[in-house]
């Protein structure tokens, strides 16, 4: 007898959602009654299946022995073939999905080929086992789609039995072409090895009661394993060691160190793609205590490690405890490509954006329903249903770390690959914002491309933003179209979560300014062909209003001579990709980048290019660089304060001498002020005064509006009042 599958129906006290009969799902046993009342009378009293022998009269009871559920991850080989076989049917939130891995065996090595997903089977159960069947889709070509599982479902007691798995043609076909047997490996369908480190005197989270405060689940404590346990996932803890302290370690980090400590400390960590993630626990980034948490990717395969920090999540009270168990996972999230909720058409191929979906992937201050109290009322400390399926099901390498690049396919659903289109179209906008996007028209091959991005309102009485418009927070999105035709979308090597904040637009203060270098990130290099290039970005609007920009055109100029020729090969490298990113490091992974940036020093030092390599290597010179080894002790290379000062004099003499026409307005004030900080902790007052006087000289020459000259100078004052020595 075959039995649909009902996952509403539930038999209380038994993990199964199978809609079956009462004595179909349990072995039933008569009991007589003599049995009874020898000091048994209790047993199965209260069963609904007590019946009356019409015969002999006597009373009969069921004795029931539960069976198991089949759901669970299995393993099995078939010649030179393994298969990693995942079944979802049954148990607690049954997805009703089949998935696996094919691996190949040879000699000592093995490979990964490919992935299917059985999505929406026939799911039938007989007295003693299940049977899941239906067409499967591929990741790789096969003739044979029609598959078949079968799984006896042993009593409880019983180990677990092995599931088959035929192929076949079609749904008629009797005689399989191949056939695995694989054992159950796992409850769970992935199993990740989790290594946490944290520095020493920053307290790592360990719980929260989701009950404490008004929520939209049921109460239970939530550490990070049993979150991710819930979706299905084995957090395997490796037991890392706390971080050595050093005398400096109070200071911030930047995303070269996190990514640096991260390759030296994360245990078998390789550049290849493996079920391994490492999180550093700190107390504050260099962007301040409003930076949460961040995923990084700043070399090699991607999605391995992020950190979180306390300057912003820690403490002990109620809140603070659920907004850490929130931006850790949230950072993990990410990790296994997971992107934000209200961006889910940025993933490649694109699926549609869930603003409202109470998932560890929003944010609490973008739910569209009562904002982060709407949300934390309603939030179940869960992901949806649509990232649980990515989870669990997706294709391998779109899932595990080290796999994919972020956002390719982060999304099991219907899409196609041309995800950010709509965003090189015109929209209608009533939001009283504007976004302004703006580049130097041409540049040269291999030349950094830095944007300029505006906000401003024309609605004067006032208008709530956030102020976050680098593309690094992921609140602003860019859109490339290249010249062959393609629009892709620039994504920036890390994923920065950072707290709520809004400022007010107004008369007063009527726009907010970035630049953004836009020509390296998690994809390589974006500006790599000679043409024409058309650019877009995107604000998400605390209210949801995604605000457009005007497209906005540029061209990368071929190399004409020998030494622009030898000077695009010098900034065409990955390292050098990473040094402009980051604004340099001292990283032994990135060495090959600070060599070739001392090549263009020495051997071009007065081509316009050689600004961003002197930009690099000052401001890098300018911070301390933080360096954890593998036994967890912390070297720290101190601020180099004549090497900044020589480096950044360079940038800004020439940026005077080409007119502005390399360095934009925004990066230059930034490496001014940097070189000003660096003098006035060396106790040099006067030099710093004399940088900003010469900055501001140079600025007042330009055609810059003075409502944004007067912001200039009072940041620049401030900057100077709040640097120590």
């Amino acid at each position: 007898m075959e039995i649909t599958h009902d996952p509403s129906q539930q038999l209380a006290g038994v993990e199964s959602s199978d809609s079956i009969s009462y004595n179909e799902f349990y072995e039933v046993l008569p009991v007589e009654e003599n049995l009874l009342t020898n000091g048994h009378a209790q047993l199965g009293q209260d069963s609904a299946n007590n019946y009356e022998d019409g015969m002999t009269g006597i009373q009969r009871h069921p004795f029931v022995l539960p069976r198991r559920t089949v759901s669970g991850r299995y393993r099995g080989n078939s010649g030179a073939w393994q298969l990693e076989l995942r079944i979802d049917v049954d148990g607690t939130g049954p997805l009703n999905r089949v998935s696996g891995d094919f691996n190949q065996i040879s000699g000592g090595t093995t490979a990964y080929h490919g992935s299917f997903v059985l999505a929406s089977p026939t799911i039938t159960y007989g007295a003693t086992s299940a049977t899941i069947r239906g067409y499967a889709t591929f990741g790789f070509s096969i003739g044979n789609r029609y598959i078949r599982v079968t799984v006896p479902r042993n009593l409880l007691f019983q180990p677990a039995a092995a599931a088959t798995l035929r192929f076949f043609t079609n749904d008629t076909s009797t005689t399989p072409s191949a056939t695995y047997t694989c054992a159950l490996e796992s409850r769970f369908f992935r199993t990740v090895f989790y290594e946490q480190d944290n520095v020493s005197g920053v307290a790592p989270f360990t719980g929260y009661n989701t009950g404490t405060l008004p929520s939209g689940g049921p109460a239970r404590v939530l550490s990070v394993a049993s979150a991710f346990a819930e979706a299905g996932v084995e957090i395997v803890n490796t037991g890392g060691t706390n971080i050595v302290s050093t005398a400096s370690i109070g200071s911030a980090w930047s995303d070269s160190e996190l990514h640096t400590a991260m390759m030296a400390n994360l245990t078998g960590w390789t550049d290849q793609a493996q079920w391994r993630v490492w999180l550093l626990v700190a107390q504050l980034h260099d962007l301040g205590t409003g930076l949460y948490g961040i995923m990084f990717d700043q070399q090699g395969k991607q999605r391995q490690g992020c950190a979180v920090f306390n300057a912003g999540i820690g403490g002990t009270s109620a809140q603070q405890q659920r907004i850490q168990l929130y931006t850790y996972v949230h950072e993990l999230g990410h990790c296994f490509n997971l992107a934000h909720s209200w961006q889910k058409s940025f993933n490649s191929p694109a699926v549609p954006n869930r603003t409202g979906s109470l998932s560890w992937m929003n944010y609490p201050w973008y739910f569209p329903s009562g904002g982060p109290a709407g949300f934390w009322a309603a939030f179940p400390f869960r992901f949806d249903a649509e990232e649980l399926m990515h989870i669990r099901h997706a294709y391998r390498n779109n899932v595990v770390m080290g796999g994919n690049n972020f956002l390719v396919g982060g999304a099991l659903g219907a899409g196609h690959d041309h995800a950010h289109d709509g965003y090189m179209a015109m929209v209608e906008n009533h939001s009283g914002l504007e976004l302004r996007l703006e580049a130097r028209p041409s540049y040269a091959f291999g030349e950094p491309v830095v944007v300029d991005l505006r906000l401003r309102t024309y609605d004067l009485r006032g208008k709530s933003v956030h102020p976050y418009l680098h593309p690094s927070f992921d609140l602003v999105k860019i859109a490339i179209q290249k010249p062959d035709g393609r629009v892709v979308a620039f994504h920036p090597l890390g994923e920065h979560f950072m707290a709520p904040k809004e400022v007010v637009l107004d008369a007063n203060n009527p726009a907010l300014y970035e630049s953004a270098y836009i020509g390296f990130g998690k994809d390589g290099f974006y500006f790599d062909q000679g043409g024409f290039y058309t650019l877009r970005a995107v604000y998400f609007a605390t209210d949801g209003s995604q605000v457009v920009s005007e497209p906005v055109r540029l061209r990368v100029k071929s190399p004409v001579t020998a030494a622009e020729d030898d000077l695009a090969d010098l900034f065409f490298g990955d390292d050098q990709g990473y040094l402009l990113s980051l604004l340099g490091s001292d990283g032994a992974y990135l060495r090959s980048g600070n060599d070739a940036f001392d090549l263009v020093l020495d051997k071009y030092k007065n081509h316009p290019m050689a600004v961003y390599a002197a930009l690099v290597k000052g401001i890098n010179a300018g911070r301390e660089f933080k360096a954890l080894g593998k036994e967890k002790q912390m070297d720290t290379r101190q601020r180099d304060f004549q090497e900044n000062e020589a480096q950044l004099t360079k940038v800004m003499e020439a940026t005077k001498k080409s007119a502005g026409h390399n360095l934009d307005n925004i990066s230059l004030n930034m490496a001014m002020i940097n070189m000003a900080k660096m003098q006035k902790r060396q106790g040099n007052d006067e030099g710093a005064k004399n940088t900003v006087k010469e900055m501001l000289a140079y600025f007042r020459k330009q055609a810059i509006k003075p409502i944004v000259m007067e912001k200039i100078e009072a940041k620049a004052k401030q900057d100077l009042k709040e640097t120590t020595a």
